[in-house]
């Protein structure tokens, strides 16, 4: 075993991985789902904004930089953070690569 492979496995392997997406919450029309990235031992806000029309789903991730001790304390932040987003910018959001 390398020395690679032994940091890797005590600090994490160091690249970011999508935690499991959380419950979406609708507001203003458009849904809000909060993917929180774990990075070692804190989570990083992240999500997606999306609307939904019968077959056809319009989607637009977010990432920010703020970090949180908890995967709760990260869905709440991204929750609020996709509402500031959808109160700014309204379904143009979606017409973007990143809000």
């Amino acid at each position: 075993m390398g020395l690679g492979s032994i940091f890797g496995k005590l600090f994490g392997s160091g690249s970011p991985a999508a935690d499991a997406a959380a419950e979406p919450v609708e507001h203003n029309g458009l849904l809000i789902v909060a993917e929180p990235i774990k990075e070692g031992s804190q989570y990083r806000t992240a999500g997606f904004i999306e609307k939904r029309e019968g077959d056809t789903v319009q989607r637009t991730q977010f990432i920010r930089a703020d970090n949180h001790t908890t995967r709760d304390a990260a869905v709440a932040h991204a929750v609020q953070k996709g509402k500031q987003i959808i109160d700014e910018q309204g379904e143009s959001v979606l017409q973007r690569d990143h809000a």
